[in-house]
């Protein structure tokens, strides 16, 4: 039997987004801080003749054909980056929910191409010259580190997280898909002003995403509202909030009463 190589996915966090305006291609130009939780999707992959993926786990009816998954599309542009002819056999454990603001599918390419980059035994710069090709968040995922983006989110530099760093966090999602593409079109174009510190900034798709779904709006409030919870914030585009917790127990008693319907995930900052 071949043996199976082992990558985690961590959700990602945008502890504050501040969108500034407009890049020469389109895309929006951003500042963000970028951070990672302990947990997320898992992926799996053993050598294989062709690329195939098996998709498992909760939300893996979400997710659609496998074959025009980003983890398919990450292992085939890498493949042909590099210039060789291995294929791999992968399988994903779909966790986190699909279209959430936390980086479920940037994170699960980011992680095919670390999985990847060791099971075929290639240098390391072929990833990172073939993520920012795969999304704007693809590159921040595959350090899966905290880090300052800009532009697009594409350029990184090292960001400390200081005594955030090991916090309990509470991840919360109403357990509803919002369209990336959407929310951005519903910014409304003002220029808020540069991030500094992440704690005395802002999320600005807030405002559009929870226009679109109201919802939102009550989960970040549920959260703010719990004991023991320091800092709150819609993460990305949504629909996913999260709180930062001064210790284990408060998160844990705030998960248990998270409502039924909502999806939650008690974890740490990475």
């Amino acid at each position: 039997m071949t043996a199976e190589s082992r990558e985690i996915a961590p959700a990602k966090l945008n502890l504050a987004l501040h969108v500034r305006g407009k890049l020469p291609d389109g895309r929006h130009s951003i500042e963000t801080i970028f951070a990672f939780c302990t947990d997320g999707d898992g992926l799996s992959a053993a050598l294989a003749e062709e690329i195939s993926l098996a998709v498992t786990g909760p939300f893996a009816g979400d997710l659609g054909d496998p074959g025009d998954n980003l983890v398919v599309k990450a292992a085939r542009l890498l493949r042909e980056t590099a210039g060789i002819t291995k294929g791999a056999a992968l399988k994903l454990d779909k966790k986190l929910p699909v279209a959430s603001g936390i980086g479920g599918g940037s994170a699960d390419a980011a992680a095919a191409l670390r999985l990847l980059t060791s099971l075929w035994g290639i240098d390391p710069g072929h990833a990172q010259n073939v993520a920012p090709a795969l999304g704007s968040d693809v590159p921040a995922c595959l350090l899966s580190l905290p880090a300052r983006g800009e532009g697009a989110g594409d350029r990184l530099a090292p960001y400390d997280l200081g005594d955030a760093s090991g916090m309990p966090i509470l991840l919360v999602n109403p357990r509803v898909q919002l369209s990336t593409a959407d929310v951005f079109a519903h910014w409304d174009g003002e220029d808020r002003g540069p991030l500094d510190d992440w704690r005395q900034g802002r999320n600005d798709l807030e405002k559009p995403a929870i226009g679109l779904m109201p919802l939102i709006g009550a989960v970040e409030a549920w959260l703010a509202a719990q004991p023991g919870a320091s800092f709150s914030r819609m993460s990305g585009s949504g629909a996913t909030c999260f709180a930062l917790f001064e210790n284990e127990a408060s998160r844990d008693e705030a998960a248990d009463r998270v409502p039924r319907e909502w999806w939650r995930l008690a974890t740490f900052l990475r």
